[in-house]
């Protein structure tokens, strides 16, 4: 009886520590690397980058990748990691995605933003699953795929993993892209993010638009609100509102007209308001205020000229005769150190347009026709150097769900794109063609 018992025991044990090996193995997957990753907290406005980093240096050792952080700004650290080419002369390719990303309103979550939760019909809940920790893991997945199977990349292949890119990347690319590490890199090609397509054909990018942050003040005599007298200072301020609306209205109209895609015009979007005198109760409502002021969003695509734009706001939208000032924060350039526009041929113009295309068409996919971005990337730090860069991101038939409540990426088509990115990788890592040339 004692003999059957622990016989019985020993039986469960084996079980439960059978079950457990294939719990343990089952755990390590594509699919459970990129939940790991989506875990993280990198939300700002206190995005936690330490733990990112541990786990994606971990994951580099796994696959014989070497790896270097490098901090520009303390607390902000870059992780580059490194597949060393058989030629290491050749300029290197750059694969390139951040590492934080925008707050989530988790009450507005249908699951936890950071909990990487996987429904039963595969959609991954969490906030970077589009934007854009998807590519950062499909980088080192497909990297693990290729040397699987021995394959060693002619030219150098780097990734690199930079912070605070959704507030603007100046403590992050920008530092790096201005440093001598990232000129040592010597670089050929990058490639960086993009965005979901619902459709069945894959979006890219070669530019990004620029934003502009301005700011029009007018000033004028106080007067009581009973007063009807020239030059007050809101009288001031609503007649340029009127003229940036015109504008606008102007712009959108070739937009949904079909002459233009939104990303191709110059959009100004209203976003605060600012007068009058304050109360206990809200404002003083029979004073017309001597100060008023108003802020716009404008983003800029890269053939638009920077001068003709300033001065339809010196001259129209703020102009001094009517005791208007104005304030313009570029937050990044509209041309290239050779003063052309920055953009990056995707014609068969560009050697590395031809090469990348070909590898996308390889594992059945279709290039929808090439975008400028209508946001900004870190991209555009690269691309300011002369530096060819197209932003990709292999999603398809996928909502875009960027920055919004309840974003989510299939795991099938999570998958997809790490075999895309493997026919990406092997085609441009095996160019051995001329392409240290400024693009």
């Amino acid at each position: 009886m004692a003999v059957a018992s622990l016989l019985w025991t020993l039986f469960l044990f084996s079980i439960i520590f059978s079950l457990q090996s294939s719990s343990s193995t089952s755990e390590d997957t594509p699919i459970t690397r990129f939940q790991q990753y989506l875990r993280f907290n990198t939300a700002h406005p206190n995005p936690n980058y330490t733990a990112p980093i541990s786990f994606l240096i971990n994951q580099a050792q796994s696959i014989g990748l070497t790896s270097k952080t490098i901090e520009f700004v303390s607390g902000k650290p870059i992780l580059l990691l490194t597949w060393l080419g058989s030629n290491p002369n050749l300029p290197s390719i750059l694969f390139n995605s951040h590492l934080d990303s925008v707050p989530a309103e988790s009450e507005k979550w249908i699951h936890p933003p950071f909990s990487a939760h996987k429904t039963n019909d595969g959609h991954i809940y969490a906030r970077g699953a589009q934007d854009d920790k998807c590519i950062g893991v499909q980088y080192l997945e497909s990297i693990r795929n290729l040397k699987s199977r021995g394959f060693v990349p002619l030219r150098t292949v780097h990734i690199s993993y930079v912070p605070e890119e959704e507030i603007g990347g100046f403590d992050g690319m920008m530092e790096f892209a201005a440093s001598s590490e990232f000129r040592d890199l010597n670089l050929g090609f990058a490639m960086d993010e993009g965005q979901a397509n619902p459709g069945d054909e894959f979006r890219v990018f070669f530019a990004d638009r620029v934003p502009w942050n301005l700011v029009i003040r007018a000033e004028g005599i106080p007067g009581h609100g009973a007063k009807l007298y020239d030059n007050s200072a809101m009288e001031n301020l609503m007649k340029s509102v009127e003229l940036i609306s015109k504008f606008r209205e102007t712009q959108f109209d070739f937009v949904k007209a079909g002459k233009a895609a939104n990303s191709e015009v110059i959009s100004v979007n209203p976003v605060y308001l600012k007068a009058g005198t304050p109360s206990t109760t809200g404002f003083v409502m029979n004073m017309q205020p001597s100060e008023a002021e108003a802020g716009y969003d404008l983003r800029l695509p890269p053939m638009a000229d920077p001068d003709a734009m300033k001065k339809r706001i010196a001259e129209e939208w703020a102009p001094s005769i009517r005791n208007m000032t104005y304030t313009i924060i570029e937050k990044g350039k509209l041309r290239d150190h050779l003063g052309r526009p920055i953009m990056t041929p995707a014609n068969d113009s560009n050697p590395w347009w031809s090469i990348f295309k070909q590898a996308v068409e390889a594992t059945g996919g279709k290039l929808a026709k090439p975008e400028i971005l209508a946001s900004t990337t870190d991209s555009r730090f690269l691309r300011t150097l002369g530096i060819p860069v197209f932003g990709f991101s292999p999603m398809t038939n996928t909502p875009i769900l960027l920055h919004d409540h309840n974003e989510f990426l299939k795991d099938t088509v999570f998958m997809k794109g790490i075999k895309v990115y493997e026919s990406v990788i092997s085609a441009l890592s095996s160019f051995e063609g001329v392409s240290d040339q400024v693009i």
